[in-house]
Formats: structure tokens, sequence, C-alpha cells
């Protein structure tokens, strides 16, 4: 398969810098995905990996060798995207089979290679159906079953769930990684949804502003942000971010009170706490606020709780109901807690 090595790449039109300083080596067989939100540069740099863009500075290789020059359709890459992009008068059996007929496969083994990919992608028994015959989530495993069939050094996979409801997008992901992991293609993988990166990934690149903010694992990137962006991005419902200020190893905002002993001196700080690690409390009180909101989901109910002008997320049981405007106590676990910079965002640890 293939290593994919990124550096020093950066992405200028004129005066806009849509990528700057990209360094990231892609192990062989790994699924990596670039994670944020619109306009952040992750699809640039995916275009810039498959030759569609060229980088304004940087090299790319692929196993060592410099691909900054070489045509897409040379670099051995098969991409999947949002939209299906399948031929409407073409049968599904057809569709599969167009990337062998462009580069030439003899037909005895076209057959073979469209029947292995359509059993992976369990669309066997829809081969003769054109695309408007098929579902949603049938044409998205026809357009990676087109990927597939090609045997491509590596997968480039843009957003390419964004079409499906919440039901289709979770088995597609489960059917994407079981097929990436038979396969064990190189995979890059786009998307602003950072449930997808949590469940698919081998390592996450997060990026905002066109520069990479953290890269690691999906536990690394959840339980040890970088900086303050990170943490509010990730996590569903994402972390609490609450600023304030550290005066004698208390961190204070209006309503909440802290110990953090290990900040020292005088200066503005942003809290960082995840809902999970917040709950109602019958002792110590980090937090007291009003009832804002209820969202009880069946296995737990989301409480938002009101401070001020801060909105609090907090997991609370299953059988947690009350009132809205209801007064209530909040604790926050002290062992799980993050502090960030309030200027620059940086996390200080």
């Amino acid at each position: 398969m293939a290593r994919i090595e990124l550096s020093g790449i950066q992405k200028r039109w004129g005066d806009f810098w849509g990528v700057r300083d990209v360094n990231i080596d892609i192990n062989d067989e790994e699924l990596v995905v670039f994670l944020g939100p619109s306009g952040c540069g992750k699809t640039t740099t995916m275009r810039m990996i498959a030759g569609l863009e060229q980088p304004t500075e940087g090299e790319i290789r692929m196993d060592g060798e410099l691909v900054n020059d070489v045509d897409p359709r040379d670099r051995d890459v098969a991409m999947v995207f949002q939209g299906y992009a399948l031929y409407p008068n073409m049968s599904i059996y057809e569709n599969i089979r167009f990337p062998l007929r462009m580069r030439g496969v003899p037909k005895t083994r076209q057959d073979e290679l469209v029947h292995q990919a359509a059993d992976m992608t369990e669309l066997t028994e829809f081969l003769d159906r054109k695309p408007a015959a098929l579902s949603g989530g049938q044409r998205q495993r026809a357009a990676l079953a087109r990927a597939i069939v090609r045997q491509p050094q590596v997968f480039l996979m843009d957003e390419p769930l964004s079409n499906l409801d919440a039901k289709l997008r979770q088995a597609m992901r489960v059917q994407i990684k079981h097929i990436q992991r038979d396969l064990k293609i190189t995979t890059v993988y786009v998307t602003h949804d950072q449930i997808e990166a949590m469940t698919l990934a081998d390592r996450i690149v997060v990026m905002e502003g066109g520069t990479i903010q953290q890269i690691g694992t999906p536990d690394e990137i959840y339980s040890d942000p970088a900086n303050a962006f990170v943490a509010g991005f990730i996590g569903s419902p994402p972390m609490n971010l609450i600023e304030g200020h550290v005066s004698g190893g208390v961190f204070k905002a209006q309503g909440i009170d802290v110990p953090c002993p290990a900040i020292a001196g005088d200066r503005q700080i942003t809290l960082g706490v995840r809902p999970e690690d917040c709950y109602l409390a019958t002792g110590t009180t980090h937090l007291i606020g009003q009832v804002y909101g209820l969202e009880p989901t069946g296995d737990l109910t989301y409480l938002t709780m009101k401070s001020g002008e801060k909105l609090i997320e907090v997991k609370a049981d299953r059988t947690y109901r009350s009132e809205l405007d209801v007064e209530e106590k909040v604790a926050f676990d002290l062992d799980h807690l993050f502090f960030f910079d309030s200027n620059s965002g940086v996390r200080v640890r």
C-alpha cells in the first residue's frame, strides 16, 4: 500500500491562506481522519494529496517518492465524495466496472473484481439496477465499491456520509471501517462530524484556520486536548468552557467556585469540564445555577444549567426530572478539569 508524508505544506490564493505549514506522516494501512469546521483546510489538504490542487510550498511523498508534479491519475488513489457521482444511465454493475474499463483491465478479470467489490459492500443483488432505483445508503455503497474495485494504494474520502440520515451514517461507518481493515489500504477521511472521526480513526488531525491544532488517537484527542478549540470541538455535547479568573489557587466565575492549586498567580483562565464529569451535588458544590433545559434520551438525561449568562451541560441520571428555573447545585470531578489560557487558548498544565 502506501505511506504518505506531508512536509511544510502550504496553500494560498493571493493573500488568502487555505493551509499553513501542515506536517504529518500517514503510516501504511492507517486510517487518518482530517477533522474540523467548514473552511479549516481539511478538504484542500486532501485535494493536494490527490493532486487536484498544487501546494504553494512543501512536499508530498508517497512511499518516499515526491509526487508534487505527478498527475492525479498516476498517483493510484481512489476518491469517494459527498455526492455519489454515479452515472445515472448505467447499471450499478457498469458503474462499479467503469474504472476497470478505463484502466484496460482484461474483461475476464473485470467481472471477478466487480463481484468481489459488490460482495464486500452488500450490493450483489442490486447490480442490475440503475442508481435511481437505490436508496441513498445503497448509492453510497456503490460509490465505495467503485473505489474498492480499483484496488488503489490510497483511499481518499471527502465527507462521504454527509447526505445520509443518522441511522444510515452509523451503519456505513461500521462498513467503511470493516472494509478498510480487510483491504489494509491507507485511508484519508475528511469530515466535520466528530462522532465519525472518533469512531473511524486510527489517528485524528484536528484543523482550524488552515493549521493543525492537534494530532493524536481518538482517546488522546478526547482526554488530553492541546487547546481550547480542540476541547470544545470534540465531544457530544462538547466540553463546557467557562471563562473566569484564578486568584489564590481558586477559579471563580459567576456562580462557580473551583479549587485549582496548580495554577499560580492571578490570571484570566478558561476552565474546561466535560458534561460527564459534572454531577448533581449532595455535598461539596462548585456551581449553583438554574435548570435551563432538560433532554431525556432514554439512557441518560442532558441537563442544561444556567449560571449568570453561561450555559453548562451536565449528563444526569436517566431518571432525573425537574421543572425549569429550579435551582440546582453541581459538583465537578476535580481530577478531570482542564485549564486554558483565556487569550491564547493554549492548555495550562
